[in-house]
């Protein structure tokens, strides 16, 4: 496409890229939505609490099959396996920690030996939800959040909630049971399904159709000159590889938005996500956050609004178990954990370790000089009755977008790592080292280095 012109360019996108996509995003979940729906007016009908339960049993099993086929019995052996130990460890005040080994020892197991490894990746996304979901729910049983272990087809049912089962994202027990209770239909509801539908279709569009052309056709930086070129990845400059590279970012940025968007169009059609005010419901579930990441404040700003839920899980069952620790052997921990739950593939565990590093060196740096300048200077957004004397000087905006830029930076470097020929390098770790490695080289370790002088920096001040 780089030796059309932009008009021909624009012609082919629509017909070529456009259309299809969104036809292939609607054939490939039209069921899954169907099954959404169906279960949320049976649960509308006042039937027995196993019925419901099994419903949604049901409905869970037959998604899992209609996206992974037979594949799916390593899903079902997992959740299995989760309820025997919750079982067998029914009087236990450690629920969480044994479940917890549980679930990272059969991981562990069926990344290294169990099936290949391209097959156990393509569970990977309905592997993690149950997993987090066992997990949460054995830690709600030690803190007393859940007052007793559910029967096999209560704990089942929330495994395999329709909603959430193929895509996500988690949700508490608590909030499962509510779901089932059979709320009525209202506007806000139906408003809520058809706008995350619209956003995910969107984001897929844009993740396939405009992110990978972004700047040749779209942010025409160069002028004609890339048209001109039929080979435009040849050009070696410093500058276009950090052009390229934000352009790998952005596509895996909104790929990720897209499963958000399609996950809280699933959860709500199926009649969770929502908060209860007074007598009210309001369906205000939100996965993620864009905004947050394409224009941030921060590196801390980023890695909460990439995911919220998930966020919330691991802050509330690993961040504060481990934080007796200290705080960055917590962080450490934490991210540890994600890259665990995310399998155990070389460029995922190398970004997010790396993310790591980068969220506690910023924290701590910014930390430090809202202290000296006494500035709104923080990670995070101060509140209006922070004690900051210098809250909307000019030098405080400077700082704030300084970092900003920074986190930009750090997120074309982290994401040059994700594009579609790491798919193929599923089944040879080393092939996905080299890439990885080769991706930061072309960038010259920059994040790397610059997360390092500003370690320097923090401990110069400190």
């Amino acid at each position: 496409m780089a030796a059309f012109s932009r008009q021909e360019f624009f012609q082919e996108l629509a017909e070529g890229c456009l259309l299809p996509t969104a036809q292939q995003g609607l054939e490939q979940v039209w069921q899954l939505l169907v099954i959404c729906l169906l279960c949320r007016l049976l649960w509308m009908l006042g039937l027995p609490s196993y019925v419901k339960h099994l419903s949604t049993v049901v409905g869970g099993f037959y998604t899992l099959y209609l996206f992974f086929e037979l594949h799916m019995v390593w899903v079902v052996l997992l959740s299995l396996l989760c309820y025997l130990i919750l079982f067998l460890c029914r009087h236990s005040s450690c629920r969480g920690s044994f479940i917890s080994i549980t679930v990272l020892i059969y991981l562990l197991l069926g990344e290294l030996h169990m099936m290949d490894t391209t097959t156990w990746h393509k569970m990977r996304g309905s592997q993690m939800v149950v997993a987090m979901k066992a997990i949460s729910l054995a830690f709600d049983l030690d803190r007393g959040v859940v007052t007793n272990v559910p029967s096999p087809i209560e704990f089942m049912g929330y495994i395999y909630f329709v909603g959430t089962v193929i895509f996500g994202p988690w949700i508490s027990f608590n909030s499962y049971r509510e779901a089932l209770e059979g709320h009525k239909l209202s506007f806000s509801w139906t408003f809520k399904v058809c706008i995350s539908w619209v956003k995910s279709q969107l984001c897929l569009v844009i993740s396939n159709c405009v992110a990978p052309y972004l700047f040749p056709y779209f942010i025409p930086i160069y002028g004609d000159k890339l048209l001109r070129s039929k080979k435009r990845r040849k050009i070696r400059g410093f500058g276009s590889r950090w052009l390229l590279a934000y352009e790998n970012a952005v596509s895996f940025h909104f790929s990720n938005y897209f499963v958000s968007y399609l996950s809280e169009t699933t959860t709500t059609l199926a009649g969770a996500g929502f908060t209860e005010e007074k007598d009210n419901l309001k369906w205000d579930m939100t996965v993620a956050k864009p905004l947050n990441v394409e224009f941030p404040r921060s590196m801390v700003e980023v890695v909460t609004s990439w995911n919220l839920p998930m966020s919330s899980w691991l802050n509330t069952y690993v961040f504060t178990s481990a934080l007796s620790l200290g705080t960055f052997p917590a962080i450490l921990v934490t991210y540890t954990a994600s890259a665990l739950l995310h399998g155990l593939s070389f460029h995922l565990g190398a970004v997010l370790l790396s993310l790591g590093f980068i969220t506690y060196i910023e924290h701590v740096l910014r930390k430090r000089l809202a202290t000296i300048f006494n500035a709104c200077i923080l990670s995070k957004k101060c509140g209006a009755n922070c004690n900051h004397q210098n809250k909307k000087a000019l030098w405080v905006y400077i700082i704030n977008i300084a970092f900003s830029a920074l986190t930009v930076l750090h997120l074309a470097y982290l994401g040059s790592v994700f594009n579609s020929s790491v798919d193929y390098m599923d089944d040879d770790e080393g092939d996905v080292a080299n890439h990885t490695i080769q991706k930061w080289t072309d960038l010259s370790w920059m994040s790397h280095w610059l997360t390092f002088g500003c370690w320097v920096v923090y401990r110069i001040i400190l």
